[in-house]
């Protein structure tokens, strides 16, 4: 027909009132998925809605509404040293450089963060299977000491049986250093790895989730008591992270979901091979 490839492929333009109306129907969706994940960014806004609604929509679009109609969320930040390792206990070299992943109860790492209550604080300690990113074990209490770690490690391993040679990894504060918590990683048949001095990435996974958690979760409420913080966050890790909460490390799977594939061997090849490595 000798006309140009950009004549054929011309699609007039929608009118401004058009335009309103699809912006308009696309914060309603946004809005509804904000409603139950409140503080999700427009990628993770953008992965759900195909998923749950089979929703095409571009990330720069969703991104635009977004802020067209202030749903980016502004995170408040607070900050509380959580790691002390001035103490006389033994330090484990990092068992991590350059491993290689390739299934879960492979990898632990454990972590301590601080949530902020009327009052003070309290404290939550967390075990997560890197593979995954699911967590495997939990505690809360009002004290930062080795009987919170020491019960998130017990709940990961009553859960989850590891057989012997799995990696426990933290950063080498006192409650994970001090003996109780070593005497329950070697019962189990553990192998110990702790964070270099001064280096961030060699926790990274256990840092992001409580970036998540802190995002998601409790920079968005206001405890009044612990109790208030232990009603909502066991419900936002089990019910919420590991069940919904989508991750890119995973082919955008919950961890929940992505632990069901790794068992079911039609599924697994259909999701491809998965290898996680850890840097040099």
């Amino acid at each position: 027909m000798r006309i140009s490839p950009s004549t054929f492929y011309y699609k007039p333009k929608h009118s401004r009132n058009e335009r309103e109306q699809q912006d308009a129907d696309l914060r309603d969706k946004i809005e509804f998925v904000q409603a139950e994940y409140r503080c999700w960014g427009y990628r993770t806004v953008q992965v759900h809605l195909a998923r749950h609604y089979s929703l095409q929509v571009n990330h720069k679009r969703i991104r635009r509404v977004m802020f067209k109609y202030s749903l980016l969320r502004r995170i408040k930040r607070r900050f509380l040293a959580t790691t002390d390792s001035n103490h006389p206990y033994r330090v484990f070299p990092n068992l991590l450089k350059g491993r290689s992943l390739t299934g879960i109860n492979q990898v632990w790492v454990a972590d301590i963060t601080y949530i902020r209550i009327k009052t003070g604080f309290v404290f939550l300690a967390v075990v997560l299977d890197v593979f995954s990113r699911r967590v495997v074990g939990w505690a809360i209490s009002k004290h930062i000491d080795h009987q919170l770690t020491v019960a998130a490690l017990k709940m990961a391993i009553e859960t989850r049986l590891p057989a012997p040679g799995i990696i426990h990894h933290s950063d080498r504060g006192v409650q994970y250093a001090c003996d109780e918590y070593i005497g329950v990683l070697k019962a189990a048949g553990f192998e110990i790895s702790m964070s270099r001095v001064g280096n961030p990435y060699d926790n990274a996974f256990a840092e992001s989730f409580m970036k998540t958690l802190k995002n998601e979760e409790v920079y968005l409420e206001e405890y009044i008591d612990i109790i208030d913080v232990l009603d909502s966050i066991p419900a936002f890790i089990e019910k919420v992270y590991n069940r919904k909460r989508i991750h890119s490390g995973i082919n955008y799977l919950p961890p929940e979901e992505f632990e069901s594939i790794l068992q079911d061997e039609k599924r697994k090849q259909e999701l491809g091979q998965i290898t996680l490595k850890f840097p040099d």
